[in-house]
């Protein structure tokens, strides 16, 4: 039985250091952790290590007086056990799948180029093996360790060797610096150390197979295929799911977008960001909206305080949930961390990271805001920036749209602020939706939200609240969420910010505004006004147009009955949401609908540009209006 095999390694295992392990740090002082890792313990030969003897040790040595196995220690002992019985399941399911299964079996008799196929194989199931234990353990411990690693990888001297000769040699291997390290007394102090220093070691083993996969031959039936551990949301895909077990969705407040007064273009754009995630397609793992052009995998929403920012983020995670168990589809509600940024230098960078790992997992709708993102995402430019600020920057740029920028169109990060002119300008072009959280604005809009607060009166003390109500108006009627955009806009006829109005007369006055020139001379004159004005603002443009095409409502009997559409095929999803988007179009003029579109980009782009200049000046004249009314007051004194 593989648990049987699994419990043998954790009660011994032999390894032979290699040479190269016993001379990793000639130099090091006696007490060096590197020093200590490369000491054999036998005489000369391989030594036999247990880390279940080691687990008692701990025992015995941390908590005395206890009769039973500590918790953490029992945790962390059990997850070592299945997370290597699981490595040799999918180890043999390798074995079966590669053709590796006969050429053992008829090992004596490979002619040299079989022998060589046979030893490759056995490499790369080797590795599969680790990666797959390594995965594993950080499923089922990563959610206990602690939130911040940081001093545990401090201690942390790595890994003096991996072995990928065979799976015997590769887990004895591992296990047994894993071994040496739990009896480091400068590693373990606390039984709680067992857990965080377990995921610090086999994520460091991850890391390890992840530097060596690229000189693995026979992946095949490795990369082309996902296994899912039954009754569980363990899943391993290829090599590529690093750390996506770990992340666990968040709880948060649930509320209803008519609890929320105004905002009716954050309503609106929130309600069109749910039903194109769940239009996502997990068999196919992409999304007809990305095909169509209205998925957003970042959007920004930014208003003042008090406007109902943090209210917007849970309606919209209450949205995607309800809707997401209805249709029996996973569903992870990822926030930005507060404990990001580290005081370590590069711990930032690896916590970013690691947040941004999940959501490269395809199993599951992801909804990932970033609340008052000013304070992690702030212009790498300004005075006083930390050091963790620009590498959290610099792993959200590469993540978003770079070589580690994975999106099957099933997640979406958020960037909620009060103060977007303070954001990086790279941070801010990758944005590719934006909205104002603007608030209560008109009569009604105040009368329901002082109806919300006094009706919870009303309802447990009927007529303590002895007011008149408003005789034309029932309460909460526009709060409704908008048909589309529309209904929302306060369309321009051009731009209202003075510089891009300059701009756009002067390109008016040589070129239509329905030919493409007027755009091409439009944005080189933006250009020169904004010199980060950029080739991806013109994408989001682009974008921006292409979510008014697809801004149409999905049918209400979709919902109520998931196989009407959610359930069908993708290629079916597709064609059905182009139809809507044909009736849709009917009407429309894309040459009006690209201006309005335009010039609604460009007066934010001039907003957010000024906004912290303006904010300066305001400061300073507001700072002058002090100083002369104390200068007036002193003289009356006087």
């Amino acid at each position: 039985m593989l648990r049987d095999e699994a419990t043998s390694y954790i009660k011994s295992v032999q390894w032979e250091q290699g040479q190269r392990a016993k001379n990793k740090d000639k130099d090091a002082k006696d007490e060096s952790i590197l020093l200590y890792l490369s000491r054999a313990k036998g005489n000369g030969g391989a030594d036999i290590t247990s880390v279940s003897k080691t687990i008692l040790e701990l025992k015995k040595r941390l908590l005395p007086e206890s009769i039973a196995i500590p918790l953490h220690l029992n945790q962390t002992l059990y997850a070592v056990q299945e997370g290597i019985t699981l490595g040799i399941w999918v180890k043999d399911s390798y074995y079966d799948a590669s053709g590796l299964s006969s050429l053992a079996e008829n090992k004596s008799a490979l002619d040299n180029s079989g022998k060589r196929e046979y030893e490759s194989k056995m490499q790369t199931a080797t590795a599969f093996l680790l990666f797959a234990t390594s995965y594993k353990i950080l499923h089922d411990l990563k959610v206990m360790a602690s939130d911040d690693l940081s001093v545990m990888k401090n201690k942390f001297a790595g890994i003096p060797e991996v072995s990928l000769m065979s799976p015997l040699k590769g887990i004895s291997c591992a296990l047994f610096y894993y071994d040496k390290y739990l009896g480091h007394p400068e590693i373990i102090k606390s039984d709680k150390d067992v857990i965080d220093f377990t995921v610090v070691y086999f994520e460091a083993l991850i890391d390890e197979i992840q530097m060596r996969k690229s000189s693995l031959e026979y992946t095949e039936s490795i990369v082309d295929r996902t296994y899912k551990l039954e009754n569980s949301d363990f899943a391993i895909s290829g090599w590529d799911n690093v750390f996506q077990g770990a992340a666990k969705s968040v709880e948060f407040n649930k509320i209803q977008f008519e609890q929320i007064v105004g905002n009716r273009d954050a309503k609106h754009f929130a309600r069109r960001l749910t039903e194109r995630m769940l239009s996502y397609d997990f068999e196919a793992k992409k999304n007809p909206f990305q095909e169509l052009g209205g998925f957003m995998p970042v959007f920004m929403g930014y208003g003042i305080p008090g406007t109902g920012k943090s209210m917007l983020i849970a309606a919209i995670a209450t949205r995607l949930k309800e809707h997401c168990d209805n249709l029996d589809i996973p569903f992870l509600f990822h926030p930005m961390p507060d404990t990001l940024i580290s005081t370590f230098q590069g711990g930032s960078a690896e916590k970013m990271v690691e947040w941004m790992k999940p959501l490269q997992d395809p199993s599951k709708l992801i909804f990932a805001p970033i609340d008052d993102a000013e304070n992690n995402l702030q212009e790498r430019t300004a005075q006083g920036v930390s050091a963790g600020v620009k590498e959290v920057i610099g792993v959200f740029l590469r993540y978003t749209e770079g070589a580690y920028a994975v999106n099957y169109g099933n997640s979406s990060i958020g960037l909620f602020t009060n103060l977007p002119e303070m954001l990086d300008k790279a941070v801010i072009s990758r944005v590719q939706g934006r909205f104002k959280i603007d608030g209560a604005r008109t009569e009604h809009d105040f009368l329901d939200q002082d109806h919300l607060w006094w009706r919870k009166l009303d309802a447990t003390m009927p007529d303590f609240v002895n007011m008149q109500g408003p005789e034309n108006y029932s309460y909460l009627q526009d709060q409704g969420l908008a048909k589309n955009m529309g209904e929302i806009l306060n369309v321009s006829d051009k731009p209202t910010e003075e510089r891009v109005l300059e701009a756009y007369d002067k390109t008016e006055k040589h070129f239509k505004t329905n030919q493409h020139l007027f755009y091409a001379n439009l944005y080189k004159e933006i250009q020169k006004l904004f010199p980060f004005f950029s080739s991806r603002d013109v994408r989001n443009i682009q974008s921006a147009v292409s979510l008014r095409l697809t801004d149409f409502d999905l049918e209400e009997d979709w919902f109520e009955n998931p196989d009407f559409y959610f359930k069908k095929d993708y290629e079916t999803k597709f064609n059905m949401l182009q139809e809507l988007m044909r009736a849709n179009m009917k009407g429309l003029d894309f040459s009006e609908i690209r201006r309005q579109e335009v010039v609604r980009y460009l007066d934010n782009v001039a907003t957010i540009a000024d906004t912290d200049f303006k904010r300066k000046v305001d400061a300073r004249v507001n700072q002058l209006n002090i100083d002369l009314e104390a200068r007036e007051q002193f003289g009356k004194r006087e």
